[in-house]
């Protein structure tokens, strides 16, 4: 491991010196818009990269999770996985162009994760300029439907149908740097969704507004009585409905998301929801109906754990004081399998859901340093210990 640390340093200014092929392949790679379920065109764009790079294979997964593959010297050791996800909050009719300046890029889903995608696929020719060969393969995979109600499906298929143990694993986002998750919360996302032109026989006095009626749902949901121990919340993050400012809602929608490192109390949390859901559309004769989105178990490695140790240690050798937060990236499902696994942030930025996003490009050398001296630690064996 002394050996790694000594050469960080050297390795933010050699990756520099391939400035312009990383962001010509976070450029490329990014302006091509990619919502969840509609991947198509992003995954045959970052295989072309993987080929053009040079891996010595490059196919696509039975769920179409496009994977590189890059031999390691000894056909004993797991494979090393470096994940990133494909999609974006953006749809198609959004304006994907990007704007390159000296120091930074700006464009919609710059950070997430366009970045991480320009990065996984610039890594070939980052292990070329830093002449590293690991003893273990070295799996570059972008997944397929992970954010919102993709539900991270690429990957939990990807490591379900794999067919031999795995060693480690890094998840690269592209913000922010500095970022160290090594845990998950349990978690689940879900939307209530209020139609009153549902059930048209029932009479009622005054006619109802869909997104007053959702109004009492949130009043309700806020007097709840949550935890600090173990900690709990319920986030609203984003309500929709109506048509015109002169004409009552029919429809509105609710979205909000139960975050707990207790499963249990994730569960509880949901039973009363639920119950307050089903009160208020007996108490106003509205139709409404509470789906789940998506879930996540909580997981989490311990910090003493090597893994966990020796990433923080690359960190401050790079001057990065590492965050740590539980994360909901591909990481959850890593960990649910006892995969030792961490996700790091390539670079600084802002606006970060924003169309107008920005990513630095003078700290990316220093993020794609660290996640370079992560998978040497695991090619080393930090995680092969028990």
């Amino acid at each position: 491991m002394e050996e790694i640390i000594k050469k960080l340093p050297s390795f933010v200014n050699a990756v520099k010196k391939i400035k312009e092929t990383i962001i010509t392949n976070i450029v490329f790679i990014g302006q091509t818009p990619s919502p969840t379920f509609q991947e198509q065109h992003r995954t045959q764009q970052l295989m072309e990269r993987l080929v053009e790079t040079g891996v010595d294979e490059c196919t696509t997964d039975g769920y179409q999770n496009p994977i590189g593959l890059i031999r390691g010297t000894s056909d004993k050791k797991p494979p090393i996985f470096a994940v990133t996800h494909l999609d974006t909050f953006f749809e198609k009719d959004i304006d994907h162009n990007f704007m390159v300046k000296k120091n930074s890029i700006t464009g919609p889903g710059i950070l997430d994760n366009a970045v991480g995608v320009g990065v996984l696929a610039s890594l070939p020719e980052v292990f070329r300029i830093l002449d590293i060969r690991f003893e273990s393969d070295i799996v570059l995979a972008g997944v397929i439907q992970s954010i919102g109600k993709g539900n991270l499906r690429g990957i939990r298929h990807l490591l379900k149908t794999w067919e031999t143990p795995v060693r480690g694993a890094v998840c690269i986002e592209g913000g922010e740097l500095g970022r160290l998750n090594y845990a998950t919360d349990g978690m689940k996302r879900c939307e209530i969704i209020c139609d009153i032109m549902k059930g048209r026989d029932v009479v009622h006095k005054f006619k109802p507004n869909a997104i007053l009626i959702l109004h009492q749902i949130i009043e309700q949901i806020l007097k709840m009585r949550l935890p600090q121990k173990p900690r709990s919340r319920v986030i609203i993050g984003k309500i929709s409905g109506g048509y015109k400012h002169g004409l009552i809602a029919c429809d509105a929608t609710l979205g909000f998301e139960i975050q707990s490192d207790s499963d249990r109390m994730v569960k509880t949390i949901f039973k009363d929801i639920n119950d307050i859901v089903d009160g208020i559309s007996h108490e106003t004769q509205v139709d409404l109906k509470l789906k789940t989105i998506s879930t996540l178990s909580s997981s989490r490695l311990r910090y003493n754990h090597p893994l966990v140790k020796n990433t923080v240690e690359i960190m401050k050798t790079l001057n990065l004081k590492p965050v740590s937060t539980p994360s909901e990236s591909e990481l959850s499902i890593f960990l649910s399998r006892k995969i030792p696994a961490v996700t790091l942030g390539v670079t600084k930025g802002e606006n970060y859901h924003l169309v107008n996003a920005k990513m630095e490009i003078d700290p990316m050398f220093t993020g794609i340093a660290q996640i370079v001296g992560v998978l040497m630690a695991i090619d080393k064996g930090v995680c092969d210990e028990r």
